[in-house]
């Protein structure tokens, strides 16, 4: 049980991490207002936070009995598996993500539309895969960290989280997407 305590706690400093990079991307897009120092400040500590959680995941994952066999009971794990399905799409995401910047300027710079419009399909879809973990995951967190008991309260706070997230994807995809 530490160790998806110690995950449950990084992932949920992570979260918190990801709001604050995110609002500041939204922020910094709109206003076209650029400051490489606030970008690492938001995003090392985000970074280094879900490195840890994911760590601790998977270690938890493969040592611990529970939660191994997801395929006797498909529509009752359907959380758990976009969660870890999600979880393994992060990281390949991440590296684009990272550098699609970069990635963009060659491509202008040479005249590949056709993979700028790739890239830019690419981060939506990044956006999808980290909204869709922390959606399903938040509330498991809060269980995790026994801050949780109520199958009543989950339910309430899960479409919550749902709608903030529908919320904050659509926000993203409009402020990052339409000025890159």
């Amino acid at each position: 049980m530490k160790l998806k305590k110690l995950s449950a706690s990084m992932a949920l400093i992570g979260i918190l991490c990801m709001m604050l990079h995110v609002c500041y991307s939204i922020f910094a897009y709109l206003t076209m207002y650029y400051n490489p120092f606030l970008k690492y400040v938001f995003a090392v500590p985000f970074m280094v936070a879900t490195c840890l959680h994911g760590v601790f995941a998977m270690l938890a994952v493969f040592t611990q009995a529970d939660g191994t066999r997801m395929d006797l009971y498909p529509k009752q794990n359907l959380r758990t598996i976009l969660q870890r399905g999600t979880a393994a799409l992060i990281f390949p995401l991440l590296i684009l993500h990272i550098n699609t910047f970069n990635l963009m300027q060659s491509c202008a710079e040479s005249g590949r539309r056709g993979l700028i419009v790739l890239l830019i399909l690419a981060q939506v879809l990044f956006f999808a895969v980290i909204i869709t973990h922390v959606a399903v995951s938040l509330t498991k967190a809060f269980i995790t960290m026994g801050w949780l008991t109520s199958r009543e309260t989950q339910q309430r706070i899960d479409k919550a989280i749902y709608t903030l997230g529908a919320l904050l994807f659509v926000v993203a995809v409009f402020a990052i997407v339409k000025t890159q």
